[in-house]
């Protein structure tokens, strides 16, 4: 694989970067999927200020290989969470779920390199105008917190492509090397993978969230809770709650009621199926076992290579 615009902007040796996804994405994940070549992400969404230093500090210890942070700009204490992005050294932030504006122009005085995630055209063109280094554009397939337009992203991809000029990450769906080929294809520069990584060794996630992931199946998922923040999750208890109070014309406080706090802790960090939110992708159909992040870098690689091959034949 040739280097390319996101090789070079964070100076690792291949274009595939580890979602920062919340009750998953600790230090051992993150340097695992640095140490094999790609980008990996501490998902500070899940984590108090004391935590994420201490990820980031375990992170620096176990690689020499570059590494980021993705930060939900909802978070409530997120003066803190950047003060300690900063004071860590850490060189590479993602941020998602807010206004880029807001901690750009901060970030990038630091010498930090910024992308923000985004789910429409618009909100490309305003992460562009904000001055990031790079977007990620991520469909609807993709789980966990997502756009409310539900744009596929193979739509999706060509769409910002044509109208922005930085380098461009496909997100949602991405689980194979012919799916990481196709969005390249499409004008992706790199890809951004979160549910694959949900089910390795050295994801945080609970070991019987993991084994859910697995045995899901194509249209186990559904993305909801557009009244609050649109969610995909595995259809469980919890699911079929919220489709019965939906049924019952709920409001959005009872919604809010009804999700109740740490509910996404309780199911992938805690391991509880029936109550808790199961955030995953649709993709996680495709996905049969739990294995070493090392493996899966070296599954997409050569699955990239073969579909490349396969490709020059028509």
């Amino acid at each position: 694989m040739q280097p390319n615009k996101i090789t070079d902007l964070f100076h690792i040796k291949y274009p595939i970067i580890q979602a920062g996804m919340i009750w998953a994405s600790g230090w051992r994940l993150a340097s695992a999927v640095s140490n094999s070549g790609g980008l990996g992400l501490l998902g500070a969404g899940s984590m108090y200020p004391e935590v994420l230093k201490e990820h980031i500090e375990k992170c620096q210890k176990a690689t020499n290989k570059p590494f980021g942070v993705n930060v939900p700009m909802l978070y409530p204490d997120i003066e803190k969470l950047m003060e300690i992005i900063v004071d860590g050294g850490v060189k590479i932030v993602f941020t998602s779920a807010g206004n880029p504006k807001t901690w750009t122009n901060f970030l990038k005085e630091k010498g930090i390199t910024v992308v923000h995630v985004v789910s429409s055209v618009k909100f490309a063109l305003k992460a562009q105008e904000a001055g990031v280094d790079a977007i990620v554009a991520e469909g609807f397939e993709a789980g966990g917190h997502n756009g409310r337009d539900e744009t596929t992203t193979m739509v999706l991809i060509p769409s910002v492509k044509e109208k922005v000029s930085i380098p461009l990450i496909a997100a949602g769906g991405i689980a194979t090397g012919s799916a990481m080929l196709a969005a390249m294809v499409l004008g992706a520069d790199g890809v951004q993978i979160g549910s694959r990584f949900v089910a390795s060794e050295e994801a945080s996630s609970h070991i019987d969230f993991k084994k859910a992931v697995v045995e899901a199946g194509e249209g186990d998922t559904h993305l909801t809770l557009k009244e609050l923040a649109p969610v995909r999750m595995l259809k469980n208890k919890f699911y079929q709650s919220v489709q019965k109070a939906y049924s019952e014309g709920a409001s959005v406080e009872e919604l809010k009621k009804l999700l109740g706090r740490a509910r996404a802790k309780r199911g992938m960090f805690e391991g509880d199926l029936e109550e808790g939110e199961l955030e995953i992708g649709q993709v996680s159909g495709l996905i049969h076992d739990i294995k070493p992040a090392s493996s899966i870098m070296q599954d997409l690689l050569q699955e990239f290579e073969m579909a490349q091959n396969n490709a020059t034949k028509f």
